[in-house]
């Protein structure tokens, strides 16, 4: 889909990274938000690192780790046509199409499918739930974000082919679904790194990172939980606040 296609598209800008970067994106629909910020945190990416994003949506994700790791090369995998020309979009809106590419395609069709060599980290925000039956049917410009039609099992599996040995996994998902991250991961990969992330401190975790090396032998990590909201006033919390505005990355 070309630039004229997707100008009937209704947009919205927001700035990220306290301003940092413009991020164009649905009006309705799926919006980047928290879970994007939290994987771009997690994603050190050093100079001459490559990086490729399963699902990328509008670039949300890519674009806050470009700004973050400014000589990093990165690449983003989005099926749908539309999002995948907001992310080229977004890319020369922020001026990173040098370092940012974006290419239409399917995870379920396999990594080999890119032709591409394996890369140093592979990182995705997958679709939370697998089973329509387990979730009152979403709005159709949210489905792809939330529905993921070939399961966990084929994000995983494209993950663990599209980094080199010795590389790097991360992953954002739901917490109830740690055990299955862990179980699809540990056929090629460990040294696993758990962190938790809990909307309040009294309440249990809603999200979990997950970093996971390709052959990686480590014992398991389990780190102290990011805590998101206050109580006092429901607010951001300093260290999420912090992360949000791109002060500091979420350290491994």
């Amino acid at each position: 889909m070309d630039a004229v296609e997707t100008a009937t598209l209704d947009v919205v800008e927001n700035g990220l990274l306290n301003g940092r970067v413009r991020l164009r994106q649905p009006a309705k629909g799926y919006r980047a938000g928290m879970d994007a910020a939290l994987l771009a945190a997690a994603t050190p990416a050093r100079p001459s690192d490559r990086v490729i994003e399963a699902g990328c949506g509008a670039g949300g994700v890519l674009i806050q780790i470009a700004a973050r790791c400014p000589q990093a090369r990165l690449t983003g995998l989005e099926r749908d046509s539309t999002m995948a020309d907001l992310a080229k979009q977004n890319a020369a809106l922020n001026d990173f199409q040098d370092r940012v590419a974006v290419q239409t395609g399917d995870v379920a069709a396999g990594f080999r499918a890119l032709g591409a060599a394996p890369f140093d980290w592979a990182v995705s925000n997958p679709p939370f739930f697998d089973d329509a039956s387990a979730l009152r049917a979403p709005a159709e410009s949210k489905r792809n974000a939330w529905m993921a039609d070939d399961g966990l099992e084929a994000w995983t599996r494209f993950l663990l082919k599209a980094v080199r040995e010795g590389g790097r996994i991360v992953m954002i998902h739901r917490a109830d679904r740690l055990a299955d991250i862990l179980r699809l991961m540990g056929e090629k990969a460990g040294s696993f790194v758990v962190r938790p992330i809990h909307p309040f401190a009294d309440e249990p975790a809603k999200r979990i990172l997950v970093q996971a090396v390709k052959t990686g032998r480590a014992p398991l990590r389990l780190l102290p939980p990011l805590i998101l909201h206050d109580r006092s006033d429901g607010k951001h919390t300093q260290k999420a606040e912090a992360i949000l505005r791109g002060e500091t990355p979420l350290e491994w």
